[in-house]
């Protein structure tokens, strides 16, 4: 089993900058793929970016690339996601995920809000 607790959310103007960190519990970090996802009110949950397990491959929802950077550090369980140039469709609740084949862990989210 993996838990994985979210944090770094919070309101912020446009073109601002937060970073979210996703602590993961257990030792088998380094063995899963992460990922961080969204979900805006009355949306569907989007896939934003993920990262493989040594970190060497990164991959991004078109509209993030170039803003967001996802990153992880396997010594201490965590993974982060950079968010730079906010914007406000950038609001929705941000949910960390972990797996080997498929995303099978799930944080409880964290809310980021963008403010015009």
């Amino acid at each position: 089993q993996v838990q994985l607790v979210e944090s770094g959310g919070g309101l912020v103007q446009v073109g601002g900058s937060l970073r979210l960190s996703c602590a993961a519990s257990g030792r088998t970090f380094s063995s899963k793929a992460m990922g961080w996802f969204r979900q805006a009110p009355g949306k569907e949950r989007e896939f934003v970016a993920g990262i493989s397990r040594s970190g060497g491959s990164t991959h991004y929802k078109d509209s993030v690339k170039g803003r967001f950077t996802i990153s992880r550090d396997n010594a201490k369980n965590t993974v982060y996601l950079q968010m730079n140039s906010l914007k406000p469709e950038d609001t929705a609740v941000y949910y960390c995920a972990a797996g080997e084949d498929e995303y099978e862990y799930w944080g409880q989210g964290t809310q980021v809000t963008v403010s015009s």
